[in-house]
């Protein structure tokens, strides 16, 4: 399926869709200051309309919104599953899960009525993955591929927020707590927290596409910074300066390889 036919009625909007609506910045902050972090008296405050002067934003939002539909669904789906989810790490999947929630609800609140509706979605991706919601290791693959992949979506879309400080504030917190996610799942997994081109622990692998680079903003060359002594692990030759440079920053995707690789798991808008 094309994921972007689900967002399109939203660039095909009235221009009357996109006018700038009166809104508090004192009560967007307060508001979105624990939006992601899971206090969910305050997410169903005053957020009445989008708070968006273009349609860059309420583009950005929507895309958001269509990944944290993927996320949410894919928790309830999995913790409704008895004996899915082993009893030490269900907490775990219930506290995230309850996040993904709010983060829906989030989104929905201050997009109203120009929020996409929520697809319908195959965990399986098609036969691809048919463990997804009956074997333990298959929902934990899973579950890593799609909050590494929000990680990098949040990220990718970040600069077409810059003009609009608040949304861009409460991505960034948004952005902050899927990383968190990700890394305790990665721990549950036995991996390591940060993301890798040479461990997906079985993700797909364009999910970790270009996280491989030595530059940054294509002017600084990281090599150049670390020395040897930082660098080096005593005992462990695989550690080198190249594999520690290489991981330290999460890097972008763009919204394009972002839907490329959610589409197999969507089948209807």
């Amino acid at each position: 399926m094309n994921l972007f036919n689900i967002l399109s009625d939203i660039e095909k909007s009235d221009a009357e869709a996109y006018e700038r609506v009166e809104f508090s910045r004192r009560k967007l902050l307060k508001t979105t200051a624990f939006a992601a972090v899971g206090t969910s008296a305050l997410l169903t405050t005053t957020l009445n309309k989008a708070f968006a002067a273009d349609g860059d934003v309420v583009d950005v939002l929507n895309f958001a919104l269509l990944l944290e539909y993927l996320e949410a669904e894919f928790y309830a789906r999995g913790l409704d599953q008895p004996g899915l989810i082993p009893g030490n790490d269900r907490n775990v999947f219930m506290k995230i899960g309850e996040h993904e929630k709010q983060h829906v609800e989030f989104l929905k609140s201050a997009l109203g009525g120009q929020a996409i509706a929520k697809p319908a979605f195959d965990f399986t991706a098609g036969g691809k993955y048919p463990g997804a919601l009956s074997d333990y290791t298959t929902f934990l693959t899973l579950s890593q591929a799609f909050e590494d992949l929000g990680v990098r979506a949040y990220k990718g879309q970040a600069p077409r927020l810059k003009g609009n400080r608040d949304v861009l504030l409460s991505a960034l917190k948004i952005h902050s707590v899927e990383a968190r996610h990700a890394a305790d799942v990665r721990l549950i997994r036995g991996l390591r927290v940060w993301t890798s081109e040479q461990e997906t622990g079985g993700a797909p692998a364009a999910v970790y596409e270009g996280e491989n680079l030595l530059y940054q903003h294509d002017a600084v060359d990281l090599i150049s910074l670390v020395t040897p002594k930082i660098a080096q692990r005593e005992g462990n030759p695989e550690m080198t300066t190249e594999k520690i440079v290489r991981e330290s920053f999460d890097e972008p995707l763009t919204k394009e390889k972002v839907l490329a690789i959610a589409g197999p798991f969507v089948v209807s808008a």
